[in-house]
């Protein structure tokens, strides 16, 4: 996942408007051909509990819920990009929509669920444009096979 603060973020496809959020967060999802559920419990917990919003003094001490952002997910095969060799881009970690299909749904499901805030998404496999207002700039990468 990488996590982008925004003031605020839509989605379009085909000229339509399919999800947008104010203040929150933009979070692009990445699957690989080896994440599991597992994953998805963990990466859910940790986007909720990231403390990456001002709190009076500010300082980074609030988490989403803490500040009642709203949160944009956004499937993004391109995150398991590999450039090791060359300068064109292997996708071969990338999920095929077989496995990445039914993790984001759940993963999307997971947050809704854990989550009293509002949760929009754009629309898997489509060509989207993604429009946001970095907040700060804060951009922070987690990933659920490092655990850092």
């Amino acid at each position: 996942m990488v996590l982008q603060r925004v003031t605020a973020a839509q989605i379009t496809v085909q000229g339509s408007i399919v999800g947008s959020i104010g203040t929150g967060l933009v979070v692009l999802v990445g699957i690989t051909n080896n994440d599991t559920m597992q994953d998805v419990a963990w990466l859910t917990h940790k986007l909720l509990h990231m403390r990456i919003f001002d709190n009076e003094q500010g300082i980074m001490d609030c988490n989403v819920q803490d500040v009642q952002g709203e949160l944009l997910i956004v499937s993004q095969f391109t995150l398991m990009a590999s450039t090791r060799k060359g300068n064109r881009p292997s996708y071969s970690h990338a999920a095929n929509e077989a496995i990445a299909l039914p993790l984001y749904q759940q993963l999307v499901l997971h947050i809704s669920q854990q989550y009293a805030g509002k949760v929009a998404t754009g629309i898997f496999g489509a060509a989207m444009q993604v429009s946001l207002c970095n907040h700060g700039p804060v951009t922070i990468i987690i990933d659920s096979k490092l655990k850092e």
